[in-house]
């Protein structure tokens, strides 16, 4: 069976590759990923942008060192009126992104690329867009002080599968998507892979 190489530290996105039984062994990419945002951002790159060259350069440096293997990188943003918002270092940035999102709708973004011998050999990138209940100040401290740091930091500021499903009126798009992989079309180019 095809076995690829998941150039990500993330335990959610290596968590539903096992559970679609896709084979995977798991080398970092340690890719400076701020640097590069702040890079794009001066360029004007859209969140999407962004996303779509994260995942690649992953992907990419990984497979570099793993010859003939295919490497599998991702990436997920948040999309607010087209401004980039990336994962929390903190609690307070934490709180402050939830405040942004409070009563508004935003698209979460993830992007994946496939590369071998470091090249792109395919990616996708799929939208989900979730529209966040209006909450007090109240509301929002409460609801951070239940998430544990390992799932604030691991799933951006909302656990789509767990406690942050409350923080929304309308969810539209893929749970996996969400979570930061959209695994069915791996699924699919997987398959389709000779």
């Amino acid at each position: 069976m095809l076995k690829i190489i998941l150039a990500s530290q993330s335990k959610v996105r290596k968590k539903i590759l096992d559970k679609h039984n896709i084979l995977n062994e798991v080398q970092p990419s340690n890719v400076d990923e701020d640097i590069v945002k702040s890079s794009l951002l001066k360029e004007k790159a859209s969140p999407e942008l962004i996303s779509k060259n994260l995942a690649e350069l992953k992907a990419n440096k990984v497979s570099n060192k793993y010859v003939d293997n295919l490497v599998l990188g991702a990436d997920s943003v948040i999309d607010l009126e087209g401004e980039l918002i990336s994962k929390p270092n903190d609690r307070s940035e934490a709180f402050e992104i939830l405040r942004k999102l409070n009563g508004k709708k935003h698209y979460l973004i993830s992007s994946v690329c496939i590369s071998k011998n470091g090249s792109m050999v395919w990616n996708h990138t799929d939208k989900a867009a979730l529209t966040m209940k209006k909450m007090s100040k109240d509301e929002l401290q409460n609801y951070l002080a239940k998430i544990s740091d390992e799932a604030l930091y691991a799933y951006n500021v909302y656990q789509i599968e767990g406690e942050g499903r409350n923080l929304f009126l309308n969810i539209d798009g893929d749970e996996n998507t969400i979570m930061g992989l959209p695994v069915e079309k791996i699924k699919k180019y997987l398959n389709n892979y000779k």
